[in-house]
């Protein structure tokens, strides 16, 4: 009756040991599950570097007359509109050089990268004493070694790798520079001059110029 008592007893206590044991690794076998998910989830996100659209090599800038306009209009330091804007995305050279690897003489360029680099007029001016009307126009010019043939076109909204040439409404012709300076991303602003402003344009050594008359 002893030894069946003990007996009992000893199973009683390795089926109490082992129950225990069971439930103390169930919940850490869990936790560890959830955190691999969680550790999943944040390294695919990490990978993706955007997986909504992909980030673009020519990001697209903005350029104003007067210069920072919009931080001008928000400290009310003006209250009129702005006289001119340029919309463009900025190609870089990547070790390239500008008339051997990227661009041709005499070939239209687009004056950027993607869509159609954009000129919007807030007014009437004179460019070259021709009287160009407010509005917007693609912007893009035909370079030769020495000179550029700027063209304003009324194609807007277009991608920029054909312009369309039935649809130019002006010309100019202005002299371009070389210089010593290296820009690596193409660039366009708006400087002050005192019958207006000037557009430059400037990559890789070279810099050109269009006057405009407000």
């Amino acid at each position: 009756m002893t030894a069946t008592i003990k007996k009992y007893s000893l199973l009683l206590l390795l089926v109490s040991v082992f129950g225990c044991s069971d439930k103390e690794h169930k919940p850490k076998e869990q936790a560890n599950n959830t955190t691999k998910k969680d550790t999943s989830a944040f390294s695919n996100s990490e990978t993706n570097t955007n997986p909504y659209s992909a980030v673009d090599v020519s990001p697209m800038d903005m350029s104003y007359y007067p210069a920072d306009y919009p931080k001008l209009k928000m400290s009310k330091a003006v209250n009129t509109p702005p006289l001119a804007r340029i919309t463009y995305s900025r190609p870089h050279l990547q070790g390239r050089h500008l008339f051997h690897d990227l661009l041709k003489y005499g070939e239209p360029w687009r004056l950027g990268a993607n869509e159609s680099t954009e000129l919007q007029l807030y007014k009437d001016v004179a460019i070259q004493d021709k009287k160009v009307k407010a509005g917007r126009y693609v912007l893009y010019c035909i370079p030769q070694a020495n000179t550029w043939t700027i063209v304003l076109n009324s194609n807007i909204d277009s991608w920029g790798l054909i312009p369309d040439s039935t649809k130019d409404l002006f010309r100019f012709t202005i002299p371009v520079k070389h210089n010593n300076q290296h820009l690596e991303y193409f660039t366009m602003i708006f400087e002050k001059t005192d019958e207006g402003a000037e557009i430059l344009m400037a990559w890789d050594d070279v810099e050109a110029r269009l006057p405009i008359n407000f």
